[in-house]
């Protein structure tokens, strides 16, 4: 059987115990080595919002990892800012790991804009894909609706805490999972911090410090951090 690692793509403006918990939480299920982190340089569908400098999203993905063997900070979209297009770093991560399958993990946020993305079509036919429902969604009943028919049937509803079959991951499906209940949004934290509120529970402590020292989300400094 042939290794399996999984892929973690996102901004991580900051990364938070949600993304952890998943990572950690989708290892087993699917018998995954290690989940590589990756950070956004900056991310297409998101070329208009404001994002925090890719070198302090990378930084604090390191220092969230730190404690966790199996998880790990990758720069592969950071070394290469003029391709930034998932199909483009999962084909560099390809060769890289040549003897391993490749496994994609995305919130259900930007599952629900994928059909917005470059080649998306390509990308859920040709990969596995693992998206992380996240509580509170109102479109969780039905969160491969936007799809089309053709990979709508490559989609394997894992909801329920369910694990996927060794036939499942015989070829690239589109898993939905459930793993992770708890709803953290790196949208909220940013606000908490702005207002100056404590966030400490909702990271790990090494990553509040780093967010607190740099004063990465206090009133106005988002924007002036923007790399849009």
């Amino acid at each position: 059987m042939p290794r399996r690692i999984g892929v973690y793509g996102g901004t991580f403006d900051p990364i938070h115990r949600g993304h952890l918990q998943v990572a950690e939480a989708i290892l087993r299920p699917f018998g995954l080595e290690r989940v590589l982190l990756v950070p956004a340089f900056v991310p297409p569908h998101k070329r208009q919002s404001a994002l925090s400098d890719a070198y302090h999203r990378y930084a604090m993905v390191v220092l969230a990892t730190a404690g966790r063997p199996e998880l790990m900070a990758s720069t592969i979209e950071l070394e290469v800012p003029s391709r930034p297009y998932t199909i483009e770093t999962l084909g560099r991560l390809q060769r890289e790991y040549a003897d391993a399958e490749l496994f994609f993990v995305m919130g259900s946020d930007s599952f629900a804009d994928v059909t917005t993305w470059h080649e998306h079509e390509r990308l859920l036919a040709e990969h596995f894909i693992i998206v992380a429902i996240r509580p509170g969604r109102s479109d969780v009943a039905e969160p491969a609706a936007h799809l089309g028919s053709k990979l709508k049937s490559r989609v394997v509803d894992l909801r329920g805490q369910r694990q996927p079959s060794e036939g499942a991951l015989d070829t690239p499906h589109i898993f939905l999972t459930d793993y992770v209940c708890e709803d953290v949004s790196a949208t909220r934290i940013r606000q908490l911090c702005a207002e100056g509120c404590e966030v400490g529970d909702l990271m790990p402590e090494a990553v509040a410090k780093y967010v607190a020292k740099y004063g990465l989300y206090s009133e106005g400094k988002h924007e002036r951090n923007s790399t849009a």
